[in-house]
């Protein structure tokens, strides 16, 4: 799996877990819905400040959204 499918299966899966919507998340980061849209679907590369707030708003590490 390469990186940006893994990175946005893993920010579903955690997001789901919290309850969280996309809208929530999109808030929560200062991005817009369809742009949390694109990550999760691993058709996006997205900056790596993106991918701080995203973690950061996840309460996760930036590390733990590139695990397998």
């Amino acid at each position: 799996m390469d990186a940006k499918k893994l990175l946005g299966k893993n920010i579903r899966r955690i997001r789901i877990k919290k309850g969280i919507s996309q809208e929530q998340l999109a808030m929560r980061t200062g991005v817009t819905q369809s742009h949390i849209s694109r990550i999760e679907s691993g058709n996006f590369n997205p900056t790596l400040d993106t991918i701080a707030k995203i973690a950061e708003a996840l309460g996760k590490s930036l590390t733990s959204l590139f695990e397998r």
